[in-house]
């Protein structure tokens, strides 16, 4: 009886709950499509200059991403969690 009762209150405590996890993978998501999406545009040969390196997608949208993924991984571990851990 003492074995089952222990076993019982010994369950283990996350510090985050199911819904941080989810916005958490979200903004690594949002990171890691931003730096594949400013990855590549530079040249085999390094007297030739290639512009492609200067485009809106480098210079304005992948460091959005980034940026807006850095800022879902702060909302996500300040996010309270509604689990049954909390109502405690």
């Amino acid at each position: 009886m003492g074995e089952k009762k222990r076993k019982e209150t010994a369950k283990p405590i996350f510090v985050f709950g199911r819904k941080n996890y989810k916005f958490m993978f979200i903004g690594l998501a949002c990171i890691a499509l931003g730096f594949i999406l400013m990855s590549g545009g530079g040249s085999d040969d390094p007297n030739v200059f290639n512009p492609e390196i200067f485009n809106f997608r480098r210079i304005r949208l992948a460091p959005m991403l980034i940026l807006i993924g850095f800022g879902i991984q702060v909302y996500a571990i300040l996010l309270n969690p509604e689990d049954a851990n909390n109502k405690s």
